[in-house]
């Protein structure tokens, strides 16, 4: 049940931090994109839980009780709440940063990862800590249409009329994300040293 809940809440993260950059860095290039990208991601940021848990499968083709379905609709969500904060942390990566760069002979996409893409992960480290907690909590209802989790303790409590089921869910949950935000700012910071240096 918690390896279940932790699965479905990583594996979309993961997946829409690889997308967020993507398509961060296209809106970053094409001005026009940007406006286009990020009302589309507003708009769909909007759309409840529940209801995209239960348009998925109709898209996709897969089964009402498919836990892909929940895996597809928190990388759209994450995705969504991440790509217009990694489009401006690249855009307010210093000219001559870049400038620097391409005189030293880095072409566009070496540049981008090595330089302008680093100076942007706290930026888009804040974002994911963000969705880590979001998924986390959006897993739980997926239990309702039974595709596992932490939500299996609310739903059966809820049911049963039974109070300790609940409260050890949210017990559960809570520690969970805990535990997942300590992990994301240790890899943020190891990720990013200067930062720390500044600090000190």
């Amino acid at each position: 049940m918690l390896l279940d809940h932790v699965y479905l809440s990583l594996a979309p993260l993961a997946a829409s931090v690889v997308l967020a950059v993507v398509l961060g860095q296209a809106c970053h290039r094409y001005r026009w994109l940007n406006r286009v990208l990020v009302g589309t991601a507003n708009v769909l940021y909007t759309i409840p839980s529940l209801a995209l848990f239960a348009i998925i499968p109709a898209v996709i083709g897969t089964q009402v009780l498919d836990p892909v379905n929940v895996v597809v609709a928190l990388t759209l969500y994450t995705t969504a709440l991440l790509v217009r904060p990694v489009a401006e942390a690249l855009g307010a990566v210093p000219e001559h940063v870049r400038a620097a760069a391409t005189a030293m002979g880095f072409r566009p996409w070496r540049r981008f990862l090595t330089v302008e893409l680093p100076l942007a992960v706290p930026v888009l480290a804040a974002g994911v800590r963000v969705g880590s907690v979001s998924n986390i909590s959006l897993v739980s209802v997926g239990a309702l249409i039974g595709t596992g989790g932490l939500g299996v303790l609310f739903t059966d409590g809820f049911r049963q009329r039974y109070l300790a089921p609940i409260i050890v869910g949210v017990v559960l949950t809570l520690l969970l994300a805990l535990v997942v935000d300590v992990v994301l700012v240790a890899l943020r910071n190891a990720l990013t040293p200067w930062t720390r240096a500044g600090r000190s």
